[in-house]
């Protein structure tokens, strides 16, 4: 059996959509030399990023006062199959069939500004997946633009989004999901490299 490896990261370079509103914006990605091999003989660079920039995973503490924070999560609960669903083929057929075969990982895959029945989502709640993937922002029908990332986080969900939409095209039922975040522990998020292994089509 041929494998691929298909990587959902999005590259953290000058490109990079940094999340903003009218009064607010998150910490701006900025990559600058620290030192050089010519003037220390190494090349450090310096960092500085917000714990939600690029690929990355929020915690239940993001939108959840008291909320767990990422080192509550174990890195076994980021590794493993996922479930499949495109809401955009349950949108067009109306069919909200979830082949659910005990997953730890949910995926959502979608076109971009979904909005999904309030009924769907809570259904979607009840599984035992403590890890959620979304390509784009999923809106819950009747409710204000937050409430489903209130909702995970009150129900304990971590999510990883801002994802490589093109690359999760290529994804298919049966794969294996890889999200590793860096190793924070008391913050609401990190940054991670999102990885999936499914058989090839070769």
């Amino acid at each position: 059996m041929n494998l691929e490896m298909i990587d959902l990261t999005k590259r953290l370079d000058e490109n990079l959509y940094i999340y903003a509103e009218e009064t607010y914006s998150d910490p701006p990605l900025l990559i600058e030399p620290w030192c050089t091999v010519q003037s220390q003989g190494y090349k450090v660079s310096r960092i500085t990023l917000g714990t939600q920039c690029g690929t990355h995973i929020d915690a239940p503490s993001h939108f959840m006062e008291g909320g767990a924070d990422l080192g509550a999560l174990p890195v076994q609960a980021l590794i493993g199959s996922y479930c499949l669903f495109d809401l955009d083929d349950a949108a067009h057929s109306g069919s909200t069939q979830l082949n659910y075969q005990g997953e730890p990982i949910l995926f959502l895959r979608s076109g971009g500004g979904v909005e999904i029945p309030a009924d769907v989502f809570n259904s979607l709640l009840t599984l035992p997946c403590r890890v959620w993937v979304i390509m784009y922002d999923i809106r819950i029908t009747g409710r204000d633009i937050f409430y489903f990332n209130r909702a995970l986080a009150e129900a304990g969900k971590y999510l990883v989004e801002n994802i490589d939409e093109t690359a999760a095209l290529r994804l298919k039922s049966g794969g294996e999901l890889f999200a590793l975040p860096l190793n924070l522990v008391s913050t609401s998020g990190a940054p991670c490299r999102v990885v999936v292994r499914q058989q090839s089509a070769d």
